[in-house]
């Protein structure tokens, strides 16, 4: 609970001469959230409660989300402070590592990961899930994109520009010429930002180069992690090691954290409700969090039941998501 973490967030901050702020998307199976936009006033407000001030350590947690929000956020608290670091208790993928990027330095525990940054794209013109409602559509990545035409080209030997361009016509039937030409065009993006947010720890370009080309494509999947020793020696990011007292009160604040949201629980209705016909519940699902800023809380509210839904063989026992609320909560330090 908050009001058990604000201690620790006291001690960390003692421990790095810096002030905290706390950003956490959950990930737990069926309740995911991610880096977006939304959260820009929160931090706003968190900000001008630290003030300007000369050192920001932002503990993050994410499996990622929106690349211009991530952008956003760091050069927000980049207005605040003139070093800032970027403290990883355990996943940090996607834009949340391109938010990494933008420190000055990077702590990791020795079960942190970083992650590609390659984009995929999900647009109203994307491929359809089939049999899904219609709303619901497959993320085009660029690097799915370019391993289907090095495959095209390299692995199944299809030469000459009438082949290729046959092939061409029948991807763009399968994926809007649209969404190829906003993959593209997002994979240019995060290359040019995260070239510009790599400039706040290294100065030598030929190794920003060699770091986004990795993160961007050479690491063959948006799946692969990155761990500490090899952020420090294979890419050359600037990387800290915390001490054994720094990694307790990290690892408490993560502890605190997970057993709050639940983050290795799926949700499962039928567990949920047991031997009840009805319960209501309350999830969180993402933190923005400071001591002296109070708790913003991104929560699912409502009511599982236990209903009869008509079948082929007659009424099927089912359950009913009744979801009453969704959006952020606040708590005031106090």
């Amino acid at each position: 609970m908050y009001t058990d973490r604000r201690p620790l967030y006291a001690q960390l901050e003692n421990l790095r001469q810096s002030k905290l702020l706390v950003y956490i998307t959950g990930d737990r199976p069926g309740l995911e959230t991610q880096i977006h936009s939304e959260v820009f006033d929160f931090f706003v407000n968190h900000l001008d409660k630290i003030g300007v001030t000369s050192k920001i350590s932002l503990y993050l947690y994410t499996r990622g989300g929106s690349t211009l929000a991530a952008w956003s956020l760091i050069n927000l608290i980049r207005q605040f402070c003139d070093d800032l670091e970027i403290i990883i208790p355990s996943k940090c993928h996607s834009a949340g590592t391109i938010m990494s990027l933008g420190a000055n330095r990077i702590v990791m525990t020795k079960q942190a990961t970083l992650g590609p940054i390659d984009p995929s794209v999900n647009t109203p013109l994307n491929p359809q899930i089939e049999g899904a409602p219609p709303t619901a559509k497959v993320p085009v990545s660029v690097e799915a994109i370019k391993g289907y035409i090095e495959l095209v080209k390299k692995e199944l030997g299809i030469k000459g520009d009438n082949n290729l361009a046959t092939i061409l016509v029948t991807l763009s039937e399968k994926v809007h010429p649209l969404v190829l030409g906003e993959v593209y065009r997002s994979r240019s993006q995060i290359k040019m930002l995260a070239k510009r947010l790599l400039e706040n720890q290294i100065s030598n370009k030929n190794k920003i180069e060699k770091i986004v080309s990795f993160l961007c494509s050479d690491s063959g999947s948006h799946d692969y992690t990155i761990n500490r020793r090899e952020a420090k020696k294979e890419l050359g990011l600037v990387i800290d090691k915390p001490d054994d007292q720094l990694y307790a009160v990290i690892k408490q604040i993560y502890d605190d954290i997970q057993q709050e949201l639940l983050l290795t629980e799926a949700v499962d209705p039928n567990s949920i409700l047991g031997g009840n016909p009805q319960v209501v519940y309350s999830f969180k699902r993402g933190l923005v969090e400071s001591s002296s800023g109070g708790s913003n809380q991104f929560c699912s509210e409502g009511q599982f039941f236990r209903v009869q839904l008509p079948g082929p063989a007659g009424p099927q026992p089912g359950i009913h998501d009744n979801r009453t609320f969704e959006g952020w909560k606040y708590e005031q330090a106090v």
